[in-house]
């Protein structure tokens, strides 16, 4: 089959998404979160993983070693993946998700416009300002061993716009 027989080009009435990627990085009990900067339009000032969206030419687990050598310098052993998440926003256009993990051995990060970046103990990461969804997901993560398969979870917003996550195997 080619590639126009695939249907990529059949989208009416189809809901698409956008790739991204997240990325939590481990060294020792320590997680490498960003606060965003302030004049960032998705969501300033907000404590993330980092990540971004997957290019034409990448998969996944490519996006994510991209994104984590751009936004911090570092070069990650073990990347896993944790979690997929298909992000329906009540828009034409929804999100996909792929969330990894990955470990380093040096602390040394390169800043960013992006936003600042920090080593926070995994047992203080909940008292921070984080991004919605992460309350939710970075207990399970941090409780995955590496042989644990991924999450898979669909996620919402009622009519007060108040985030929903749907896990697949709840």
């Amino acid at each position: 089959m080619g590639a126009k027989q695939q249907g990529a080009t059949v989208t009416d009435g189809r809901w698409l998404t956008i790739p991204r990627t997240l990325c939590f990085i481990f060294n020792g009990n320590d997680v490498l979160l960003m606060k965003r900067a302030a004049h960032k339009r998705i969501f300033p000032n907000c404590y993330n993983g980092v990540g971004g969206h997957i290019e034409r030419d990448e998969d996944p687990l490519t996006s994510a070693r991209r994104e984590i050598r751009e936004e911090t310098g570092l070069i990650v052993n073990n990347l896993q993946l944790r979690a997929v998440y298909n992000i329906d926003t009540n828009e034409a256009n929804g999100i996909i998700l792929f969330i990894f993990t990955g470990e380093t051995k040096t602390r040394n990060v390169t800043p960013n416009s992006e936003g600042s970046l920090h080593w926070v103990p995994r047992g203080e990461v909940m008292r921070l300002a984080l991004v919605e969804d992460l309350p939710y997901i970075l207990p399970r993560i941090f409780a995955m061993e590496d042989n644990t398969p991924p999450l898979f979870v669909h996620v919402s917003y009622d009519n007060n716009d108040e985030i929903r996550l749907k896990f697949a195997d709840d």
